[in-house]
């Protein structure tokens, strides 16, 4: 049996359809949806999937504040909640559009977002394959994240100052420490989709009583 084409040690016993090239079931596993970009039909990606999305769902934070959501923190400070509402505002409207969109699926994607941030856009792409996003939800919230500014005094959506990655992905991973625990291990529920509905009408209310006592 050949040795595998990546680490050149182990014993090569899958064949990637990515790479054209044979590899051992560890460097399948570290380059898989990471630097390869995995065509759906592959059998070790099929096999690989609800196993990775289990571990996902059920990852604990033990530093998550207990006396209150874990998203409070980051809320405090102006800059990085006006981030936390592009992060949101995707999952909500796909929540609202989308009743079978469930607490799992606002994990999977922000955690799709995270990993992209973390290992950045350099990917194997196989010639002639559909390149579709992997997540269309974590896309969404990419598109938000990248479009989102914050002046000081007024917040523009337009204004120059952007965000950096440690803040998009201290933002991410408190937003999911809040879906998680809302969530109370029922993540086929909607409890954390449904705070977000509630949350998103406060602030439209806010905004119409505010248009309202403003003078014309």
């Amino acid at each position: 049996m050949s040795k595998c084409f990546q680490c050149r040690q182990k014993k090569a016993k899958r064949a990637c359809p990515a790479l054209g090239r044979e590899l051992c079931p560890l460097c399948c596993g570290l380059l898989r949806d990471k630097e390869i970009h995995c065509p759906s039909g592959c059998r070790y990606l099929a096999e690989h999937k609800p196993y990775q999305e289990k571990r996902i769902l059920g990852k604990k934070d033990s530093a998550a504040p207990r006396s209150s959501l874990p998203q409070d923190d980051i809320l405090k400070d102006n800059r990085l909640a006006w981030l936390a509402l592009h992060i949101e505002a995707p999952l909500m409207e796909t929540g609202r559009k989308n009743p079978s969109f469930t607490d799992s699926d606002a994990v999977l994607a922000l955690e799709y977002v995270k990993g992209k941030l973390e290992k950045g856009q350099n990917i194997i792409f196989i010639p002639g394959q559909d390149h579709k996003p992997k997540n269309e939800v974590g896309e969404a919230v990419c598109a938000s994240m990248e479009s989102c500014r914050y002046e000081r005094s007024v917040i523009l959506s337009g204004g120059t100052d952007g965000y950096k990655n440690e803040e998009k992905i201290r933002c991410l991973e408190r937003i999911m420490q809040t879906a998680k625990y809302l969530a109370r291990d029922n993540f086929q529920g909607r409890a954390y989709i449904e705070r977000l509905f509630e949350q998103f009408a406060q602030m439209e209310d806010a905004s119409r009583q505010s248009k309202i006592l403003t003078p014309g």
